[in-house]
């Protein structure tokens, strides 16, 4: 069975982007760029990798889940298919149709879609935001790979959701970690079931 991975970027607060939607805050460069990016190159932005020569062949990821403002900072930047070399979903109620030919539009029971997509043989499934939908799908997440910045930005987005009390607490252990030079830590937790 595949594994739903929810891989992004917080700062030492939790927090993935501003009120706003706004990620500016995060440093471009530093050695830990390359790094991560040689491990995982389809976590890039399709234009990205194109504007970097990157040309490799997904090696751990073959689909990417992203919620309505994930998608609307992509569109913002200028497309609405922001990963062509993954299978693209977004999970909205709000929007009317498919953003795009390549990109399918999940608007009922994300959790019941997930545990499909689980089941297809295939690479690992990437949720790459928001915090909202990582707290729905939360009961199918088996890990979480985390870009830990050393930045307090105070308030935001959370990394899951807010608010809601969950019935008892999701556990993870760490299976890797790297502190980077730059400051950043790049951790792997795994779900204990």
């Amino acid at each position: 069975m595949r594994k739903l991975t929810y891989y992004v970027a917080a700062t030492i607060d939790g927090f993935i982007a501003t009120e706003d939607g706004s990620v500016d805050f995060f440093p471009v460069g530093g050695d830990h760029q390359p790094a991560i990016t040689a491990q995982y190159p389809e976590t890039l932005p399709a234009k990205v990798r194109e504007s970097l020569g990157i040309d490799k062949p997904n090696r751990y990821f073959d689909t990417v889940l992203m919620g309505r403002k994930t998608h609307d900072f992509g569109v913002r930047t200028g497309t609405s298919s922001p990963y062509a070399h993954l299978r693209q979903y977004v999970v909205s109620t709000t929007l009317p149709e498919n953003p795009a030919l390549d990109v399918e539009l999940i608007s009922a029971d994300p959790l019941e879609r997930v545990r499909e997509l689980k089941r297809e043989k295939g690479l690992g499934i990437w949720l790459c935001g928001g915090g909202e939908l990582a707290q729905v799908l939360l009961p199918e997440i088996d890990q979480v790979f985390l870009k830990l910045y050393p930045i307090v930005l105070g308030s935001g987005r959370p990394l899951f959701g807010g608010g809601v009390r969950l019935p008892e607490p999701a556990r993870f252990r760490v299976l890797t970690s790297r502190v980077f030079e730059d400051g950043v830590a790049f951790v792997k937790y795994v779900r204990i079931r």
